[in-house]
């Protein structure tokens, strides 16, 4: 039999006999066993206890088996459950199947046997949990490559992310809230020799300062009023593997001197503890202001700051890789249509036009948080409201450019200014339609840049037809004309 140290087991029995030779049984070969003498009680105990595997007979008085075994799949459909059955009734068995049993012991009970069937179970646990946790890998690794699209800048923090991941290095990860920290973090992390181990992320900034160094570094009992036990700190946790500070800046400065010990000498001490504890872990940190001015204002330890900076990796803000923006656009709604079960419409090209201008100052979780609202409501204009009236505009387009926009657009009524001078202006609605049309050129202009003028390709990038580019472009080639043909001589 395996060492099963600290695994849960639900006996469910009414024989008391049964349910005694079950439990030493287990308890020798370190399980850590409960029992309960009926289906409710089963089902009680089984919310609270939540074990790995349940033994449950099939004949008891009450609630049945094979109504325990429903109701205790609908709690935890992943549990594994072995029935016990006196009667080697075929069609029993093959209902209990049906409604999700993992195997099947006939008493009298042989512990052999019995030894066999919890280890083939535990076993066949052991293989679902390895599968599920490597699609969930798949899944964030497609959900890393996400923040890289075509953007230059951002084709850079992918290389240097390349260079840095299979070595040790601490890394500092620098960019505005929102930008994609984390998810540069836990790509260095999965693209490591460590991926295999724990990663661990604390954020430096939701704990208060003088819980912060019992949560890294953990503590003895009797450390403090209320340590009635020990506690492993995230450090521990993250032995061999990576741990991730967010919000370096601001952990207090009687805490960081404790942080460099650990990065200098891989030792540090929990609190009340007499004794140090040696750590391999790889430290990656981040931050959203600049820690050379806290180093000069004396809120951040120089010598720590430069073990933190060993590498360097600056994520730009989203209105610095405006084109990245449709991408993100379509990824997030179908991620959000399929987590909804709703079928929004595609933006439209002015919605996307309007997006391209905003200055996003919550950068790609504000985005992800705009799309997710879309889906829900399914109303495009509360959501260009939204971006008009609740939060201001930034073109990222040159005034050279706007003045071109301007007097392109269809004049408006005049209004009067300061000097008395009457001064024609477009309607707002027509300034915004020519900003987005603007937009959309220098999106266009830039990839086919990037490719070369390869059309398709480009196409495919900015996820619209050939067809529809070649009509964008000729369209555009149109209003060059006539915008050159109405300038003066």
């Amino acid at each position: 039999m395996k060492i099963s140290s600290g695994i849960r087991v639900l006996i469910v029995d009414d024989d008391a006999g049964t349910a005694k030779f079950l439990s030493s049984h287990l308890t020798r070969r370190n399980f850590d066993v409960s029992i309960a003498a009926s289906g409710e009680e089963a089902i009680r105990l089984f919310r609270v206890y939540d074990p790995v595997l349940v033994l449950l007979d099939i004949a008891m008085s009450g609630l049945s088996g094979l109504e325990t075994l429903e109701r205790l799949k609908q709690i935890k459909p992943e549990v594994s459950v072995i029935l016990i059955s006196a009667q080697n009734d075929p069609e029993i068995i093959f209902q209990a199947s049906k409604l999700g049993a993992d195997d099947y012991l006939a008493k009298p009970l042989e512990p052999k046997d019995l030894d066999i069937r919890v280890n083939r179970a535990l076993e066949k646990q052991r293989v679902v949990h390895e599968v599920t946790q490597l699609r969930e890998h798949v899944r964030k690794q497609n959900d890393f490559s996400m923040l890289f699209g075509t953007s230059p800048k951002m084709e850079e923090v992918k290389m240097t992310i390349e260079q840095v991941a299979d070595t040790n290095a601490t890394v500092l990860i620098r960019g505005e809230s929102g930008s994609g920290k984390e998810v540069v973090a836990r790509m260095i992390y999965s693209n490591s020799t460590r991926r295999d181990k724990p990663f661990i992320k604390v954020n430096c900034a939701a704990i208060p300062s003088e819980l912060l160094e019992s949560e890294l570094f953990g503590y003895e009992p009797g450390a403090f009023t209320g340590a009635s036990r020990q506690k492993l700190g995230k450090f521990e946790q993250a032995n061999y593997g990576s741990i991730f500070l967010d919000e370096i800046s601001e952990m207090h400065p009687s805490l960081q001197a404790k942080l460099l010990h650990v990065l200098q000498d891989g030792e540090f001490a929990r609190l009340g503890g007499k004794r140090d504890i040696a750590v391999d872990v790889r430290v990656l940190s981040a931050t959203n202001k600049p820690l050379e001015r806290a180093v000069e204002d004396g809120l951040f330890r120089e010598d720590l700051f430069y073990r933190l900076n060993v590498v360097t990796i600056h994520i730009p803000p989203l209105r610095e890789r405006r084109e990245e923006i449709p991408i993100f656009l379509d990824f997030f709604l179908r991620k959000y249509s399929e987590y909804y079960g709703k079928q929004p419409a595609s933006f439209s090209d002015y919605a996307v036009g309007r997006m391209m201008e905003y200055a996003w100052p919550g950068n790609i979780r504000e985005l992800e948080n705009l799309v997710k609202r879309y889906t829900i409501v399914g109303n495009e204009s509360q959501i260009i409201r939204e971006l008009s009236t609740h939060k201001p505009i930034v073109s990222s387009l040159s005034a050279s450019k706007v003045q071109e926009i301007i007097p392109a657009a269809n004049p408006g009524p005049a209004f009067v200014g300061n000097d008395n001078t009457e001064i024609e202006m477009p309607s707002l609605l027509e300034i915004g339609k020519r900003a987005a049309m603007q937009a959309e050129r220098e999106a266009i202009e830039r990839v086919l840049a990037q490719t070369r003028w390869n059309r398709r390709q480009a196409a495919k990038i900015l996820k619209i037809s050939y067809k529809a580019l070649l009509n964008k472009l000729k369209a555009m080639e149109e209003h060059n004309k006539s915008h050159n043909r109405q300038k003066p001589a």
